[in-house]
């Protein structure tokens, strides 16, 4: 029998998750199988273990979900030949059906936001016929999710957020791993004269808000250094402004240059899971501007590390913690942020995850 894989949902960007899979397969050795891949993605090329494409993307709107369905739970019968598996996201965990006799470990980055605590939130955000069918796709879906994440037999919560999430729409019981940041790969390389929102362009990041926020400081550079389904309106939108610039997605040694050289990091979403963006920010010695709530409370250290604004931050109140975060106060926090990103480090992660395979 093979001794273990990891079944992730999709790798359509280049995002926390998708570094976490890699990590795990490639400090721990395992196999890989993931629903679909995208080229803005990481290569997976050279991890090394097997792979294997479930084959779960479909252009067609309709098709495409009956078809990701059936890459969890008829595409992945191969489970059986493995000891362990572990499953990272919201529809690998539909096939821990197909893994009976082994261990089963569901690492999990939040339970699906759209299904639980930012359910009305979403469908505010929809129009009357796309209300109609995503209420009517989250009725199926959300009873098959609840059955499989029952069967699992360890559940990992990236954060005491996610972990409290668990409790309170599943009445499960977890243990926290927090994700792991490679802190040797970011550094202090210097102090430009710009802001960095490194976060993804969607609206629960709340970039909008930073981008107002610097429309109305002039004297003040902000670059944002990501993509999303948000990039063309905002870049349209603040396309006058000289002061704000857009860099889309960006490889990662510029992505290493870009956070090590900035004065700081903004980042306000709204009640995050975790945030692997604040983390890489102080690996690089760089202060963050975020909100006290979610997992940015568990990283950022108020004062210290950064500055946490309210939950809900107005335009006024973002302006007033970038006027307070200035260029010799952010110099100021370097060695803490430094210190403190220790604690995410990846051979923490590892040492856990792989204490949870074995025992």
């Amino acid at each position: 029998m093979a001794e273990s894989l990891l079944l992730h949902d999709a790798f359509d960007f280049k995002g926390g998750g998708e570094r976490l899979v890699l990590s795990l397969c490639r400090e721990l050795n395992l196999d890989l199988a993931y629903g679909q891949w995208c080229a803005d993605s990481f290569d997976l090329s050279d991890l090394p273990g097997q792979t294997f494409d479930l084959n779960g993307y479909s252009s067609l709107i309709g098709y495409r979900t009956i078809n990701r369905y059936r890459a969890f739970t008829k595409r992945t019968r191969f489970l059986k030949k493995y000891r362990t598996v572990i499953y990272s996201g919201i529809n690998a965990p539909l096939a821990v059906h197909n893994h009976r006799n082994g261990k089963n470990i569901f690492y999990c980055h939040t339970p699906p936001r759209a299904l639980y605590d930012l359910r009305e939130y979403q469908m505010n955000r929809l129009s009357f016929f796309r209300r109609f069918l995503v209420a009517r796709y989250n009725d199926w879906f959300q009873p098959l999710y609840e059955e499989a994440v029952k069967h699992m037999d360890v559940v990992v919560a990236n954060s005491r957020n996610t972990q409290e999430r668990l409790t309170r729409f599943l009445d499960l019981e977890s243990v926290v791993v927090n994700p792991p940041c490679p802190t040797q790969w970011f550094q202090w390389k210097g102090q430009g004269d710009y802001y960095l929102s490194p976060a993804r362009l969607e609206g629960v990041k709340r970039v909008g808000r930073v981008l107002e926020a610097f429309s109305g400081l002039p004297d003040k550079k902000l670059i944002v250094t990501s993509s999303g389904p948000e990039f063309l309106q905002l870049r349209e939108k603040y396309k006058s402004f000289s002061n704000i610039s857009f860099t889309g997605p960006v490889e990662e040694e510029e992505l290493r240059s870009l956070i090590g050289n900035a004065i700081a990091t903004l980042y306000i979403p709204v009640d995050e899971d975790f945030g692997m963006s604040p983390v890489e920010s102080m690996a690089a010695g760089k202060p963050v501007i975020g909100v006290r709530e979610g997992g940015l409370i568990e990283t950022v250290m108020d004062g210290e590390t950064g500055i946490l604004l309210n939950a809900d931050p107005s335009i006024e109140q973002i302006r007033q913690g970038v006027m307070d975060l200035s260029p010799t106060r952010a110099l100021s926090m370097r060695e803490a942020c430094e210190a403190q990103a220790q604690k995410f480090d990846e051979k923490i992660f590892i040492n856990k995850m792989q204490s949870l395979i074995n025992s």
